[in-house]
């Protein structure tokens, strides 16, 4: 009976440490180099991940955001903080913030997400095998397809500008894309770089009588300024066009990409598996899944075009309707 009882004892006693351990409360610190809709988005869609894993904030998983306001310098000064809070997991959004947080810590567990070249970005060795403390989900765009996008709703386009910050390595990596799918459909791409949000304007203003057409990448500083960028194209009835389909609500006329709500989720999911005790490493990044069309008659009419039917008809959302 004695026996029994220290065996029944030892057994309750396994079993709580089992379910203390178990509801010991996670910490997972997520940054993006700004705030814009897409990257709230996937801020937003990683936490609706947590919460369907079972990490409910407030009860075992405490959550800490914090936004670099676009200077790369507090994305450092975040990824040096976050480093020595020790969370169990690390999500930054965005290549600027990606790297930022890989540089400050070697044994955190990192998943970024919203990184459109990983590997041109240093923080994967490959995406099939990532190595280290770093894995994620890039959102390399479909170029090519917006290439074909931007012909279809203009056709007599044959100069194509686009505006980007060369200090973030993804959009570098977008432009050399663009420049290659231009060359293949007879375009030619006149640059205009902004380094902060306050220049994206003044840069669209540049290539008014220039190009046929503006094209936004995943540009976080441009996008951030997205609004100023219409005004432009609207005063100059020249279409702009992003590669961030949350931009044609802002009124970019149209858009090839992906929901970054979703993307927020894909990624949130992989942070399940890092909080479950896999580690990042064996973990292979992978691409963004599904792509949506999205368009904006009001905007492109304002912009002076019209966007066919046929590209109407086939839009995952039509804004404005």
């Amino acid at each position: 009976m004695k026996i029994t009882r220290l065996f029944l004892a030892a057994t309750a006693a396994v079993a709580l440490t089992t379910s203390v351990a178990y509801a010991q409360t996670k910490t997972v610190a997520i940054t993006a180099i700004v705030e814009h809709p897409a990257l709230d988005a996937t801020r937003d869609g990683v936490v609706d991940a947590l919460k369907a894993a079972g990490f409910t904030p407030g009860q075992n998983l405490k959550v800490e955001y914090q936004s670099a306001q676009g200077n790369p310098a507090t994305a450092a000064q975040i990824a040096r903080q976050f480093a020595g809070s020790r969370p169990d997991v690390i999500v930054p959004i965005s290549t600027p913030s990606a790297q930022a947080v890989a540089a400050s810590t070697r044994d955190i567990p990192v998943v970024f997400t919203a990184v459109t070249d990983p590997v041109g970005a240093q923080l994967v060795k490959s995406m099939e095998k990532p190595g280290g403390n770093v894995t994620g989900v890039s959102d390399m765009a479909p170029v090519g397809e917006h290439v074909a996008l931007i012909r279809e709703i203009v056709p007599a386009v044959k100069r194509l500008g686009v505006l980007y910050n060369p200090g973030e390595p993804n959009s570098v990596s977008l432009v050399k894309a663009l420049k290659d799918e231009a060359t293949k459909a007879g375009l030619t791409v006149t640059e205009a770089t902004a380094t902060k949000s306050a220049d994206a304007q003044q840069a669209a203003r540049s290539l008014v009588g220039k190009v046929d057409a503006l094209y936004v990448p995943l540009d976080n500083t441009v996008v951030s300024a997205l609004e100023s960028v219409v005004a432009v194209g609207q005063q100059s009835k020249l279409p702009v066009f992003s590669a961030d389909t949350d931009s044609v609500a802002r009124g970019a006329v149209a858009s090839i990409g992906f929901d970054y709500r979703q993307v927020g989720r894909q990624t949130g999911e992989v942070v399940v598996r890092v909080l479950k005790g896999e580690k990042p490493g064996d973990i292979p990044a992978t691409y963004a899944k599904g792509t949506d069309l999205f368009v904006n008659p009001k905007s492109a009419e304002a912009m002076g075009v019209t966007i066919p039917e046929a590209v109407t008809k086939r839009a995952t959302k039509v804004v404005g309707q």
